[in-house]
């Protein structure tokens, strides 16, 4: 469903009579209708596949995008919300009307840049009247850039631009460069950003792609000042993030679609995180496209279709271990601010190596609940700093729970301890226990999962541990082409993972002498039918 585009192309005459207006308001040109020209597939439900060339007037989510377009922009995503070709019209438009300009846009593979080119800037260009092109012809075009000769300014696609100035930058699903091709993301924050000058301006757009990465760290930031209301510097990032829900054409009829009561609780949540009223046709919509486009996958419409800014980046990526579990967790809010109750005695699970960093969780049992109340990391810090930072927190511990190489006795300066004897130096009367040793580690995780419906944890005092247990992922064998059982160390999450893998093998040997169920509550449907 499409805004109305019964508008006429600028006629010859027209475009004399009003050329004082046309040459200083682009936010006309690009939002009349008169000037350019789209391919857009006319229906979602229309089977034909057949595209339509229709004017170019922006939608709701790309009139707020260029209304409040800053220097730097960063917009994580639902797909098929038109900012791309919001972008490339106002690339093009620019490129046009101001001389000695150079346009870029930044695209995952070289084939996608191209076709991104081909059919949008490309494609506008060649649809404006005889009359424009002929003032407006081309010096140089192929399949990777347009330069126009009455002003020498351009437009050029690329998987990275740096050499020279870039006056307008656009980069397109920046997360999969972040995740899929690492040494290309590098090459955009230390190359094809750093080339636009500060009056010019910088567009990050991408869906999600995990927790990791430039794209993340960009949102997260842009979040934190839009949240603090913060008045922006030339170099900071507006954040513009545009939920499914807003937009019309996500609806359908809700005849033949199962909503389960879990579907109901969570999109409870979602009005009432976000003061809305979902109707039963966006809720089968939502439904109806995640189990059949998505096979039921959570983790997939998340990263595709975001309810809030938080699912763009909640994503587990294959080959995670606590990708179901993760999810789980979120959609029955157990990731949430939780009060620490003092008096109640708390565990700490550590993770500790020779050359590794040192990972704790601190748990509270509240009831039926095992809170994670606090995350702690370091790498290179004795001892000394993580026992200090369990004093600062002011809290009663039963026992602190160590992994079994804490047993094992290292050389040091004058004498050769284990770390578990250091730690009881530091910590003169506290309980310390030894978690056994496993023969295979695949078994740990699985006693961890096994707890994990009965885990919830502080989504802000541990943030950084979140991140870990979701980019927590076995290791990828480059010769098979496929994730193998053996988790991935290299990337700095397995050493909070092993932490709480300490707790999970703990519980399932009867170390914390506790009996509760595993089996997670049965979801309550707080919709009325």
């Amino acid at each position: 469903m499409h805004t109305d585009r019964s508008v006429s192309q600028i006629t010859e005459a027209e475009f004399a009579e009003n050329w004082e207006r046309i040459k200083s308001d682009a936010y006309w040109r690009i939002t009349s209708g008169k000037f350019y020209k789209i391919m857009v597939k006319e229906d979602d439900d229309d089977d034909s596949g057949e595209s339509f060339v229709l004017p170019f007037i922006p939608n709701e989510e790309q009139l707020q995008v260029l209304n409040n377009l800053w220097y730097r922009n960063v917009i994580p995503k639902a797909r098929q919300r038109g900012i791309t070709t919001l972008i490339c019209i106002i690339w093009l438009d620019h490129a046009l009307f101001v001389e000695n300009q150079r346009c870029g846009i930044v695209a995952h593979r070289d084939k996608s840049a191209k076709a991104i080119f081909r059919d949008k800037v490309k494609f506008a260009y060649d649809n404006l009247p005889e009359f424009m092109r002929q003032m407006f012809p081309l010096k140089a075009s192929n399949a990777e850039e347009i330069l126009f000769e009455h002003n020498n300014s351009s437009v050029q696609v690329s998987t990275s631009l740096r050499s020279g100035t870039t006056h307008r930058l656009h980069i397109s699903e920046f997360a999969y460069i972040c995740a899929k091709f690492p040494e290309r993301a590098v090459e955009v924050m230390t190359g094809s950003i750093p080339s636009v000058p500060l009056n010019g301006i910088t567009v990050i757009e991408s869906t999600g792609m995990g927790s990791e990465g430039d794209f993340a760290r960009i949102s997260y930031r842009a979040k934190e000042l839009k949240d603090a209301r913060k008045k922006l510097t030339k170099r900071d990032y507006r954040l513009h993030f545009f939920p499914w829900w807003t937009a019309q054409e996500y609806r359908m009829e809700p005849e033949g679609v199962d909503i389960s009561p879990k579907d109901n609780e969570y999109f409870d949540r979602i009005e009432a995180e976000n003061g809305i009223e979902l109707d039963q046709e966006q809720c089968a919509w939502y439904v109806s496209t995640r189990d059949n486009d998505y096979a039921g996958r959570e983790e997939l419409m998340w990263r595709e279709f975001p309810s809030t800014f938080a699912e763009v980046f909640e994503q587990s990526k294959e080959g995670c271990w606590y990708t179901k579990e993760m999810t789980a967790m979120r959609i029955t809010g157990r990731i949430k601010t939780l009060p620490t109750v003092l008096g109640s005695s708390c565990w700490s699970f550590w993770d500790i190596g020779n050359t590794d960093g040192t990972a704790i969780w601190v748990i509270q049992r509240i009831g039926h609940e095992f809170r994670c109340i606090r995350f702690y990391e370091a790498w290179g810090e004795p001892y000394a700093h993580a026992t200090a930072w369990l004093q600062s927190l002011g809290l009663t511990f039963e026992c602190h729970y160590l992994p079994h190489d804490a047993e094992h006795v290292r050389q040091g300066k004058t004498d050769n301890v284990s770390p578990r004897q250091m730690l009881e130096e530091l910590l003169p009367g506290a309980r310390f226990e030894t978690v056994d040793r496993i023969d295979d580690v695949t078994w740990g995780i699985q006693q961890t999962r096994d707890i994990m419906p009965q885990i919830w944890i502080d989504e802000n005092e541990c943030k950084e541990g979140i991140a870990h247990l979701d980019g927590y992922k076995k290791k990828w064998n480059s010769t098979q082409q496929r994730y193998i059982d053996v988790p991935e160390k290299a990337d700095g999450h397995s050493e909070a993972a092993d932490a709480l893998r300490q707790f999970g093998q703990a519980y399932a040997s009867g170390k914390l002498n506790v009996r509760i169920s595993s089996k997670p509550k049965k979801a309550r449907n707080w919709r009325t039918a």
